[in-house]
């Protein structure tokens, strides 16, 4: 992921960003455990660890119990099937943090299938999985995705040999800077590159982050947050196919509150492009 400072250990539970690859992961165990299960991810409780479930217990109200979280991994779940069956043929998971879909997805065995992290989280990641068996080529690579050109030398390899790659940053530009999020849009421009799939919060979302999360994610807060998120994605050349809201979604998937059920029913929801200074946030898969 994006390289952060790293605290004390004294510091809150979550001491960096790559932290909080955890805390989605300990969300994921707890949707795999219910009876009614949205997906099954037996790996997630094993990755989240003592730490990701203290995170996930001391969440901010604002989190409403991983709700869009969980909406979240379930949309992007269906948007990597529907890119397979459009010709996708290799999927670049960038800053991919503790995600295991290569072990839980119905992937073709021959698809190829590229992490990149950090090298303390990609080495914690190889040890803790050393002995699953992934569904799809499985690889990862260590790299410090913030370095322009390590970032250019990665895309270069990584894409090689690729027609319609599927680049996927999930839970990532939220913790940039508006300059980085550029930056990571023009170096996955690649005519190799059909599509980008992110999940992105407009500044209502992101000031109630800062407001309300503020003490848990001090190490790792919200950055970025534009007052039109599709908007900005469309100015940097990218064409939306899917878009995706996830609080309706969860709504919709009755993982929300009952209360923020009634809320997701009300009219006058916030359109995509254009919310005004209504919280909106989704799951977008873009091409050029």
């Amino acid at each position: 992921m994006w390289k952060t400072a790293d605290v004390a250990e004294t510091a809150p539970l979550i001491a960096n960003v790559s932290d909080t690859a955890r805390w989605v992961a300990a969300y994921r165990a707890i949707e795999s455990a219910r009876r009614d299960a949205l997906f099954s991810d037996p790996l997630a409780d094993r990755l989240a660890g003592e730490r990701g479930r203290s995170m996930a217990a001391a969440a901010p109200w604002i989190m409403l119990n991983g709700a869009s979280l969980i909406a979240r991994t379930v949309l992007m779940d269906r948007l990597i099937a529907t890119a397979l069956t459009q010709g996708c043929d290799r999927v670049l998971n960038l800053a991919a943090g503790l995600d295991t879909r290569p072990y839980r997805l119905n992937l073709p065995a021959d698809l190829v299938w590229i992490e990149a992290d950090l090298p303390d989280l990609i080495a914690e990641k190889d040890a803790a999985l050393a002995a699953e068996k992934p569904r799809c080529a499985l690889t990862r690579t260590a790299v410090d995705l913030s370095d322009a050109e390590a970032r250019a030398a990665f895309l270069d390899e990584a894409l090689d040999g690729a027609a319609k790659a599927l680049v996927v940053t999930e839970g990532l530009v939220m913790y940039l800077d508006e300059a980085a999020v550029v930056g990571l849009s023009q170096a996955i421009a690649r005519p190799e590159v059909g599509w980008w799939m992110l999940d992105i919060a407009n500044e209502a979302i992101v000031k109630g982050m800062r407001k309300n999360g503020a003490k848990m994610l001090a190490a790792a807060p919200f950055q970025f947050g534009p007052v039109n998120p599709i908007g900005f994605l469309e100015e940097l050349g990218w064409t939306p196919v899917d878009i995706e809201d996830t609080f309706r979604a969860a709504a919709r998937m009755r993982r929300l509150p009952w209360f923020m059920r009634l809320v997701a029913m009300l009219p006058g929801a916030p359109e995509a492009r254009n919310p005004g200074n209504k919280p909106w946030g989704g799951v977008v898969r873009l091409t050029r």
